[in-house]
C-alpha cells in the first residue's frame, strides 16, 4: 500500500511539472501562429481564421449534441467558410451571406427524417453566428486598407525591412487593419493575464455562479490592464484625441473579452463539461482559448469604421 502512494505521489508530482510545460509551449506557438499570420494577413489570416471556425463550431455542436439537439451541423459549418471567403473578396457583400445561410440552414432541417425542433434550429442560428459570423469580423478588420501595402502572393504582406516596423513614423504607414488587430490581441491578452494573476492570488469576491473560478478582482484588474495597453497603443500609434480613443477601445475590448469568456462557460456549464475540447495540451480546446475573441472583433470593426 506504502508503495502505491509514493508511486501515486510521484505520479501526481510529475503530471504537475509536466502540465506547466504543455501549457506553456502550446501558448507559444498558439500566439507564434496568431501573429505570423495576423502580419501576413490576406488570405493567409483568411485560413487561419476558417480553421479555428471549423474546429470551434465542431466542439460547439459537441456541447449541443450532449443536451440531445440535432442541429444541421454540417451545413451551418459550410456556409460559415463560405462566409469568410466572402469577406476576404469583399466585406460588403458579408452581411447578405447570414439571411441567406440562415435559410439555407432552415431548408435542410426541414427535410430531414426525423422532424426538427425549435432547439434545433436555434442551436445551428446560433452556431452560425457565434462560431462563424462574429469571427468573420476578424478577417474584415484585418483587412482595413490592407490593399496598400500587401506585397506578396494571395494578398498577404511581409516587412522587407524589419527595421522599418520598429519605429513609430513606419508603423503609422501601416494599414489601419493590422495594427488595429494586433493591439486588440495586445489588449486581450493584457486581460486575460491581468485577470488570471490577480484573480488567483488576490481575489475574493466571486464575480458569477457561472464560471465560479472568476473573480471581481480579477475582472476589474484584467479590463484595467486592457486599458493601460490600448492607451499606450493609442499614443504610440498617435491616434487622434488618444486618450479618450485608448480609453474607450481599452473598455469596449476588455469587457466584450470578459463577456465572451462567461458565455462560453455558460454553454459548458449547460452541456456539463469542463473543457469544450481536448485539443491544446494544457488548454482545453478551441472554444477555451478563443472565446474572448469571438465578440471583440465586431465591436472593434465598428469603433474603427465609424467613430475613429
Amino acid at each position: 500500500m506504502d508503495g502505491n502512494r509514493q508511486d501515486g505521489g510521484c505520479l501526481t508530482k510529475i503530471q504537475n511539472t509536466i502540465m506547466p510545460w504543455s501549457r506553456i509551449i502550446s501558448g507559444v506557438i498558439a500566439i507564434a501562429l496568431a501573429l505570423s499570420s495576423t502580419l501576413l494577413g490576406g488570405w493567409y489570416f483568411t485560413i487561419a481564421i476558417a480553421i479555428i471556425v471549423f474546429l470551434g463550431q465542431q466542439e460547439y455542436f459537441n456541447l449541443v449534441r450532449a443536451r440531445g439537439i440535432a442541429p444541421a451541423a454540417k451545413t451551418t459549418m459550410f456556409v460559415s467558410q463560405a462566409l469568410l471567403v466572402i469577406c476576404t473578396l469583399d466585406s460588403s457583400l458579408a452581411d447578405a451571406i447570414m439571411p441567406i445561410a440562415g435559410t439555407l440552414i432552415c431548408f435542410y432541417l426541414l427535410f430531414q427524417p426525423q422532424f426538427a425542433t425549435i432547439a434545433d434550429i436555434s442551436a445551428s442560428i446560433m452556431g452560425l453566428f457565434y462560431v462563424g459570423y462574429l469571427p468573420s469580423y476578424w478577417v474584415r478588420l484585418r483587412n482595413l486598407d490592407s490593399v496598400a501595402i500587401n506585397n506578396i502572393r494571395l494578398g498577404g504582406y511581409w516587412p522587407n525591412n524589419w527595421n522599418d516596423i520598429l519605429t513609430q513614423g513606419h508603423l503609422a504607414n501601416l494599414s489601419q487593419g493590422l495594427t488595429y488587430t494586433i493591439l486588440t490581441f495586445l489588449c486581450i491578452w493584457a486581460a486575460d493575464i491581468g485577470a488570471y494573476i490577480i484573480g488567483k492570488f488576490f481575489g475574493k469576491t466571486r464575480l458569477s455562479d457561472i464560471s465560479p473560478k472568476k473573480t471581481v478582482e480579477g475582472a476589474v484588474f484584467g479590463i484595467t490592464a486592457s486599458v493601460i495597453v490600448a492607451l499606450a497603443g493609442a499614443y504610440f500609434l498617435d491616434l487622434p484625441n488618444y486618450f479618450i480613443t485608448g480609453l474607450a477601445l481599452g473598455l469596449l475590448i476588455g469587457i466584450a473579452s470578459l463577456l465572451g469568456d462567461l458565455t462560453e462557460s455558460m454553454l459548458k456549464r449547460d452541456a456539463g463539461v469542463k473543457d469544450s475540447g481536448q485539443l491544446i495540451p494544457g488548454h482545453g480546446g478551441i472554444l477555451d482559448r478563443t472565446d474572448s475573441y469571438i465578440f471583440t472583433a465586431p465591436l472593434v470593426y465598428y469603433f474603427v469604421t465609424l467613430l475613429v
